[in-house]
């Protein structure tokens, strides 16, 4: 898969991570750099280990479903890109999360990433490798978790659902995309 894909891709999966980090960041008062530090540290992990996870899972799964990966690769897409747009529009306002909880932390990184798991599964059924799309799988994740700490402690969290709207239309872009390549070209 090539770099801008992988890229946009990235982007995508981390939206989740970057709108419960805008939330960080509206809420988190005291120890917010370390918090920030360790938000960006759980989501980048997760997203990297996740996005490994589900390609050895799609990989042996390969065998059976090659023949309709592009498929796959579309629907699993779909279904996640459609999910971000659809919690992205729905907006709703939950209770305050204390960040800083281990458990608070391990759920988050579990939540956020189930998009990953995934994507992984699709870069299995397509043939692609896993190491470096899931490496900047997960830095992207970082990076935008930490530009969405600082954008929440800014701005005051008023635009953190459209970053799920955003995530969710660029990977139904990229699903329409790896389909039209393995249907017309």
């Amino acid at each position: 898969m090539d770099l801008p894909t992988v890229i946009l891709i990235a982007v995508g999966l981390a939206m989740d991570a970057t709108a419960v980090s805008v939330a960080g960041g509206v809420s988190v008062r005291e120890g917010r750099a370390r918090t920030a530090l360790t938000l960006a540290l759980v989501f980048g992990g997760f997203q990297t280990g996740m996005t490994v996870l589900g390609w050895y899972a799609g990989s042996a799964l390969a065998g059976f479903i090659g023949w309709i990966d592009h498929w796959v690769a579309f629907f699993l897409l779909l279904f996640i890109g459609g999910k971000m747009i659809y919690e992205g529009l729905r907006g709703e306002d939950g209770e305050p999360v204390a960040f800083e909880k281990p458990l608070v932390l391990l759920t988050l990184g579990v939540a956020t990433s189930i998009d990953a798991l995934a994507v992984g599964l699709s870069f299995a059924v397509l043939g692609s490798a896993v190491l470096v799309p899931a490496a900047i799988i997960g830095i992207v994740s970082a990076l935008l978790s930490l530009v969405g700490f600082w954008f929440g402690g800014v701005f005051g969290g008023r635009h953190r659902e459209w970053a799920e709207v955003v995530g969710g239309a660029v990977l139904l872009f990229i699903g329409v995309r790896i389909l039209f390549e393995h249907l017309f070209i």
